[in-house]
């Protein structure tokens, strides 16, 4: 059965990408909503004359996705103790805000919004709003999938938003975030979770010839094998490939130039970046990976470190 959740959390155009992924997920339209101007455009409901908020409509699937589990998502891309717009958005059409449908949303979201204060996660009050749902705008084509049809753009403005480092500070727990310092030295923090650069030919694998694989520091998921290493004159360790599946890769856009930046899936943590400049004769990609990201386990440790699934990748055997 479809039904419709609304959610306005600051730029719209951040609103769509996090829930087209969900599945039972028909349909994300942006728009506008809570104001009480007819068909207003973009530009006058930014300038704060409407009343309305920047949000997005969305069609799910009940029996296959609970409207809890959009809430949740929801409240995990914004700021919910934030009055004034959200990160580098500010003005009354950024605000946070959740329309409910039906009694029952308006329940959902009231309880979930108890158990966030009980937990006190937060320091300050959550003030994000709950308003009956009223005529909702579709924005101009231009604004849908925006994420999708403009790249670089999108990439830009959510980086000067300051909004993905802001969430992460948001809604890591105190222990969570304590556990990481404690995990990790101030080099290895500044890389996975502030994508810092170590410096060249002053890390610890750049010249590695051992045999074996290298694993995220922080989740110990395998990453890299040394049978895909090579001396790329970079100063950093360079692979031809990943170990299927454990890294996904992302435009850049910082430092006034495009790249693609790798991050490992399961801690979501910075790893480097891919360049085609590699070996031809092996798909001419480059991962430059930060050593300081990496945990190296030499290959006859690996049956003893939990990883004896990997002893295949290396021809003789492990006495």
């Amino acid at each position: 059965m479809l039904e419709t959740a609304t959610f306005a959390g600051g730029c719209f155009w951040y609103m769509i990408e996090p829930f087209e992924k969900v599945k039972g997920v028909s349909e994300v339209i942006l728009g506008y909503t809570g104001g009480k101007e007819v068909n207003p455009s973009f530009k006058k409901v930014c300038s704060g004359e409407t009343g309305h908020f920047q949000a997005a409509q969305i069609r799910f699937d009940s029996t296959i996705i609970y409207y809890r589990e959009l809430v949740e998502i929801f409240f995990h891309q914004i700021d919910p103790t934030d009055e004034e717009g959200q990160f580098n958005d500010r003005g009354q059409c950024f605000q946070s805000a959740i329309f409910y449908h039906s009694p029952y949303q308006k329940q959902i979201v009231e309880e979930y919004m108890v158990e966030l204060e009980v937990s006190e996660h937060f320091l300050k009050p959550l003030v994000t709003k709950i308003l009956p749902a009223s005529s909702f705008y579709k924005a101009d084509e231009f604004h849908q999938q925006f994420y999708i049809k403009n790249v670089f753009r999108y990439k830009l403005h959510r980086l000067k938003s300051g909004r993905d480092e802001s969430l992460k500070k948001i809604w890591r727990s105190v222990e969570q975030e304590e556990m990481l310092m404690n995990q990790l030295t101030p080099l290895q923090y500044g890389v996975t979770q502030l994508n810092q650069t170590e410096p060249p030919y002053q890390n610890e694998y750049w010249n590695n010839t051992k045999d074996g694989i290298y694993v995220d520091i922080i989740s110990g998921e395998p990453l890299f094998s040394s049978t895909d290493q090579y001396d790329a004159g970079c100063g950093w360790p360079s692979f031809t490939k990943a170990i299927e599946s454990s890294v996904k890769e992302e435009m850049d856009v910082t430092h006034h130039m495009v790249r693609t930046e790798v991050r490992s899936v399961k801690s979501d943590s910075h790893l480097g970046h891919v360049f085609p400049d590699g070996p031809v004769d092996q798909g001419g990609l480059r991962y430059c990976i930060n050593s300081a990201a990496l945990r190296f386990i030499a290959k006859e440790e690996l049956v003893k470190e939990g990883y004896p699934q990997f002893l295949s990748l290396f021809n003789r055997k492990v006495l």
